[in-house]
């Protein structure tokens, strides 16, 4: 008997195991809310790193000086450090293991801005969901990300499609 890494769908992808955080489309209904549990405060490390990693050389997010002068009176984080924060977080909560694919992103906004030593909640929510035309074995769902600030503000919004795994 084999273990559970031999086990395969239709279409030669591995099996969740058991023990998977991910959900399948059927439990994915519209109108759940899952607040995660992680919560991140975010670093000057990350920040750079991430500037970094990208080739993104804005003084509004490096510079400590040249932020200064701005509105903001201070660094602001990368908005697409702070997407692949709130998207990377839900994960495990929802799409571990039973995702087939990212469709893509729509409606992705950054309503406040985020600061070096800011905590971000995020949670996220089931929008829409219908079975995929082409694969019987899956379903695509919409998931809303949200990431809140530790004063509460909303700090980004953002749709993801994911094509989802049918039990």
């Amino acid at each position: 008997m084999g273990d559970a890494s031999d086990q395969t769908t239709g279409h030669g992808v591995p099996e969740p195991v058991d023990g998977s955080a991910g959900r399948w489309f059927e439990d994915l209904p519209v109108g759940l809310v899952i607040r995660h549990a992680l919560t991140r405060t975010i670093t000057e490390g990350d920040n750079t790193l991430f500037c970094a990693l990208t080739h993104n050389p804005q003084p509004l997010h490096l510079d400590a000086e040249f932020a200064a002068g701005t509105e903001f009176g201070q660094r602001l984080v990368n908005s697409l450090f702070t997407l692949g924060l709130v998207v990377g977080v839900s994960v495990g909560d929802t799409t571990l293991g039973t995702t087939v694919a990212n469709l893509g992103f729509e409606e992705t906004a950054f309503p406040s801005p985020v600061f070096i030593g800011d905590t971000l909640r995020m949670e996220t929510e089931v929008v829409a969901s219908r079975g995929s035309r082409s694969r019987p074995d899956a379903g695509i769902v919409t998931f809303e990300h949200r990431a809140h600030n530790q004063r509460g503000e909303l700090v980004c919004r953002t749709r993801r499609n994911a094509l989802m795994r049918r039990r």
